[in-house]
């Protein structure tokens, strides 16, 4: 007999313990969306949009910032993947902190419970701010991750309204 370790066994569960948080999370928005597999190899934003025939311009990013402050303060913000992040900038001010800077992986997993590379603003805890660049709000759709690598989230941005989000001019800048 052959005895599968548990590590793949306990991750797919928490993948679905997660992925039906989000579920329930979309579904309470009153906001249609659909949910769109994917291999976990290609959830990555290029990746997926490039394999999937998504365009990047309606990826939308989720990103978890750490304000330097005692204790630590944590914000998600939603930003298109053709953005980058003003960490420095408007998310340190409107933080109100010294420094900000992307939380590390680990901080990432313990505040939100998602896997890194499926980080979604559905589902978040509610403790966890949400701000979203006016961008954004900009789209028709936006392709958001669903909390695992083995999904996305197609839905109109105001999905993200629906969730209590800010919504913050410039909170990202175009890339260069």
């Amino acid at each position: 007999m052959v005895v599968a370790s548990p590590g793949p066994i306990v991750r797919a569960m928490e993948d679905a313990a997660i992925e039906q948080a989000v579920l329930r999370s979309a579904t309470g928005t009153g906001i249609a969306f659909e949910i769109v597999a994917c291999d976990p190899m290609l959830a990555d934003t290029a990746a997926f949009c490039e394999a999937y025939g998504y365009e990047l311009e309606d990826s939308a990013n989720c990103v978890v910032v750490i304000g330097k402050a005692e204790p630590p303060v944590y914000v998600a913000c939603v930003v298109l993947a053709t953005t980058r992040l003003d960490v420095n900038g408007v998310v340190r001010r409107r933080l109100g902190t010294r420094k900000a800077s992307f939380a590390p992986a680990d901080d990432v997993v313990a505040a939100t419970g998602m896997a890194i590379g499926g980080v979604t603003p559905l589902a978040l805890p509610e403790e966890l701010p949400l701000w979203v660049d006016v961008r954004v709000m900009e789209r028709e759709r936006i392709v958001l991750g669903a909390g695992s690598r083995n999904a996305k989230v197609l839905a109109p941005p105001a999905i993200l309204t629906a969730l209590g989000a800010d919504v913050v001019v410039d909170l990202a800048k175009p890339l260069a």
